[in-house]
C-alpha cells in the first residue's frame, strides 16, 4: 500500500455482520479471521460479536478489539443485532465494513448526521433464498437498496453478483473473492476411519445447511438410484421440517449416509479430501464458501449450473439441474476425467481465492480517502 504506515496505524476500522471471531460458524467469519490475522497489524480493528455465541468474552483477538452485542447473529434478531452494530460503530469508526444487508435499511440515517466511510458486502441476493417468507424478502430487497445506494463502496464476490448490481442499480463494486488456501488436504486416520466405516469404499461427498436453496432433494433423490456409489452429506438435518422430511426418507438407503454437523475440522477435512466427487448443490449467493474450499482441496465437483457456481468454477467443474442429470453424469465420468477436473480446479482456486491476495485488496479499501 502507498499509504503512510502511521496513517493506516490511526485508521479505526468496525467489521460488523457476523456471529464474531474466533469463527466458528461460517464464511464470513472465516473471512473475517483472516483479515484479522493479515491487517490487525497495520489497523485499529474492532470486531462486533453476538455475546449469545461466546460464554467466554475476551477483549481482543489477534490483535483485534472484540465488542459484544447481546443478541443473536443469526435469525429475525440479526437485523436489530446489525442496526445497532451500526450505530455504535458510527461514532468511534473511520470505516465500517459490513458484512451482508439485513441491517443497512439504517444507513439513510447514519448518512445523514455521519461522514464515515460505508463500504458493504451484499453477500449473495439473500431475498431468493426460498426459506424466507414474501415479507422477509420485500424486507431484504429494500435493505439491499437502501445498502447500495447509501455505501460509499459495494463489495461483490462473484462477477455475477458484480453484474448485477451494475444492472440493477448502475453501482460498479469492487469485486473480491473468498479465500480457500486455509484447507489442507489431509489423509484418513485408522481412528477416523474406524469411527465412519463407509469412508473405506469409494463415495461422493456434500457438506451444507440443510435448506431448499442448496438442493439436497435433488442430490438424495439421485443417489438413492445410484446404489453402487456411497453419498455422505454432514449438515444440519434437525433443523427444519424439510431437513428432517429428507431425513426419514432417505436415512434407509444403503448407500447413503446423513451426518450431523461436524465441527472438528481436521475430522471433517479427512472426510472432504478423500472422497471421489464433492457434489455441490447451492443455488442461491455468490462465491460459496464450501465449494472453493472443496476447489482448495484438489476434488472433482459436480456443481448445480446456476451462473454463480459456473463462474466461481470457471465453467471447467461438471454441472446438473435435475436428478436425472446427476444420475447420468455419476455414471458417466471416466477416471481421467475425475483427475482432469480436480487438477483443474485446484489451479483456480490456487490463482483466484488465497486469503493473502483477498485481505491486501480489502487493505487497499480501508486505505482509501472517503
Amino acid at each position: 500500500m502507498s499509504e503512510n504506515i502511521f496513517d493506516m496505524l490511526n485508521k479505526n476500522i468496525s467489521i460488523i455482520g457476523t456471529v464474531g471471531i474466533p469463527a466458528k460458524y461460517g464464511g464470513f467469519e472465516t473471512l473475517v479471521e483472516h483479515l484479522v490475522e493479515h491487517l490487525a497489524r497495520d489497523y485499529n480493528l474492532t470486531v462486533y460479536c453476538s455475546s449469545k455465541s461466546y460464554p467466554e468474552k475476551p477483549s481482543s483477538y489477534n490483535h483485534a478489539k472484540l465488542k459484544y452485542i447481546n443478541l443473536k447473529a443469526n435469525g429475525i434478531q440479526s437485523i436489530a443485532y446489525d442496526i445497532i452494530s451500526i450505530i455504535q460503530s458510527s461514532r468511534k469508526s473511520d470505516t465500517i465494513l459490513i458484512l451482508g444487508v439485513s441491517g443497512c435499511i439504517v444507513l439513510p440515517l447514519i448518512k445523514s448526521f455521519s461522514r464515515k466511510k460505508l463500504i458493504v458486502h451484499i453477500d449473495g441476493l439473500e431475498w431468493k433464498r426460498d426459506k424466507w417468507k414474501s415479507y422477509a424478502k420485500w424486507f431484504l430487497k429494500l435493505s439491499e437498496k437502501f445498502a447500495v445506494k447509501n455505501a460509499d463502496l459495494i463489495i461483490a464476490d462473484n462477477k455475477v453478483i458484480e453484474q448485477y448490481v451494475k444492472t440493477t442499480y448502475g453501482v460498479q463494486p469492487e469485486l473480491i473473492a473468498y479465500g480457500a488456501d486455509h484447507t489442507n488436504k489431509e489423509e484418513l486416520t485408522a481412528e477416523v476411519s474406524s469411527e465412519y466405516p463407509f469412508l473405506n469404499e469409494k463415495y461422493a461427498f456434500n457438506v451444507s445447511r440443510i435448506e431448499p436453496e442448496n438442493n439436497l432433494h435433488i442430490i438424495l433423490e439421485a443417489f438413492s438410484h445410484i446404489q453402487e456409489l456411497n453419498i455422505v452429506i454432514v449438515g444440519n438435518w434437525d433443523n427444519s421440517n424439510y431437513g428432517r422430511k429428507l431425513k426419514f426418507k432417505f436415512n434407509t438407503y444403503n448407500n447413503i449416509y446423513l451426518l450431523d454437523p461436524i465441527y472438528n475440522q481436521n475430522i471433517l477435512n479427512q472426510i472432504r479430501s478423500n472422497c471421489y466427487l464433492y457434489i455441490h448443490g447451492h443455488s442461491a449467493g455468490g462465491t460459496n464458501p464450501s465449494l472453493v474450499e472443496a476447489m482448495n482441496l484438489e476434488l472433482p465437483i459436480i456443481a448445480f449450473g446456476v451462473n454463480y457456481n459456473i463462474e466461481s468454477t470457471a465453467n471447467k467443474a461438471r454441472y446438473f439441474k435435475s436428478p436425472s442429470d446427476l444420475i447420468k453424469l455419476v455414471r458417466s465420468l471416466k477416471k481421467e476425467e475425475v483427475e482432469t477436473i480436480a487438477k483443474d480446479m485446484k489451479s483456480i482456486a490456487s490463482e483466484r481465492y488465497t486469503w493473502k491476495v483477498i485481505s491486501e485488496q480489502y487493505g487497499c479499501l480501508f486505505s482509501l480517502e472517503s
